[in-house]
């Protein structure tokens, strides 16, 4: 992969030259032995944070990046090209770091955002419930501050968390009083006593980084992390979600951007009736089309953030960028695997993995019937 991205400084092409060096480096030899094997890359964040590559949105003087959100995007990209599953939990890492960054106190930054964004401790996000997904209100894990001032107790269930058991900190979700406005937010330590977690899911992709439910079972978390007012935590969840949605669109159009090089140099490759099959006009359209989405994609994630770096309005633009790029990289994956004919459905291709690990992308950070009715409700409102 070696999109020629319009990059706004020579100091965001550098950070994308880079991004690819450890892409390749760290990324591409590993992909296929630990998606099969279904093992942790243990070690490889660690990499990703020395690299400076786990903080890139936020603030230099918390040890993040200061940059962009176009550019960071654009490196979301890179990595997830190489490895989905890596580039999905770094999307997931930036979202769980948002509630403190954005609504916690200077004393709350000052101690934990460093690290944090530095990539020394890995976040995970802790909204969804077995039973409340899209419907984040209807949560019912509970957070009961105690009498004596030691903090809340948790008691609960959470599900779905992406790097679940070998995250750092959780970005937790909890009920504090009965209604939407009662729900609040707190900085989760991982090694909590009381927090335990499930076996990972048994997943169609994205096999190398645990899924998995958590059980809080009267867990102690410290009053000094809850971030923000009690009852601000469905404010904080959901200011954080339209960003995670363009993670996840810039994630989704890597591995679409790279479904569609391994089609083309295929069909450069392949032979039928004297010729290459990406001469015959059939398959060399069918090509076309899926650049041309590809391309698309990424110009509607790219103008979503560029909305958000000048702070203008973005959320309608966030679920289309999500609803657009999930969609196409599904269509993409599976046109790949139709280019490869019958190796495309073997597992000596990475197409095959590429069309499952799609599939996911259109279901979480909001479904894209979810999207839908963002996008929706948006044009109600201008009408």
């Amino acid at each position: 992969m070696d999109v020629d991205r319009l990059l706004p400084t020579p100091e965001a092409a550098d950070l994308i030259a880079l991004t690819r060096e450890i892409a390749d480096k760290e990324l591409s030899p590993r992909v296929d032995e630990h998606e099969a094997a279904e093992t942790y890359p243990e070690g490889l964040f660690a990499t990703l944070g020395e690299a400076g590559l786990l903080g890139l949105p936020y603030p230099e003087e918390y040890g993040g990046g200061g940059q962009p959100y176009e550019v960071y995007l654009q490196v979301l990209e890179e990595l997830a090209a190489r490895w989905a599953a890596v580039g999905v939990a770094t999307s997931v890492h930036t979202l769980a770091s948002h509630p403190l960054h954005t609504f916690g106190t200077p004393e709350q930054k000052e101690r934990w955002l460093p690290a944090i964004l530095e990539g020394r401790t890995i976040g995970g996000y802790s909204l969804s419930e077995p039973q409340a997904g899209s419907d984040a209100a209807a949560l019912t894990c509970r957070a009961e501050r105690q009498e004596d001032g030691s903090g809340y107790r948790v008691t609960g269930t959470k599900a779905w968390i992406t790097h679940g058991g070998k995250a750092d900190f959780y970005a937790l979700f909890a009920r504090t009083a009965p209604g939407s406005h009662g729900i609040s937010c707190f900085l989760a330590p991982g090694a909590t006593e009381g927090l335990s977690f499930g076996a990972p899911e048994r997943k169609m992709g994205l096999q190398a980084v645990p899924t998995t439910a958590a059980y809080w079972d009267g867990a102690l978390i410290e009053e000094d992390r809850r971030i923000g007012d009690e009852g601000q935590g469905l404010q904080i969840a959901f200011s954080a979600l339209d960003s995670g949605r363009l993670g996840i669109a810039a994630c989704a159009t890597g591995l679409a951007q790279a479904a569609l090089d391994a089609a083309v140099v295929y069909a450069n490759e392949r032979t039928t009736f004297g010729r290459r099959i990406v001469d015959h006009q059939g398959l060399g359209f069918l090509l076309a089309d899926m650049a041309a989405a590809v391309d698309a994609a990424r110009a509607t994630y790219l103008d979503a953030a560029r909305r958000r770096d000048l702070g203008r309005p973005f959320s309608r633009q966030a679920s289309a960028a999500k609803l657009i790029a999930t969609d196409t990289a599904m269509k993409v994956t599976t046109d790949a695997v139709q280019v490869f004919g019958g190796y495309g459905y073997t597992r000596d291709f990475p197409v095959e993995r590429y069309m499952r690990e799609a599939k996911i992308m259109q279901i979480f950070e909001g479904t894209n019937q979810i999207q839908r009715l963002v996008i929706s409700r948006g044009l109600a409102r201008t009408a």
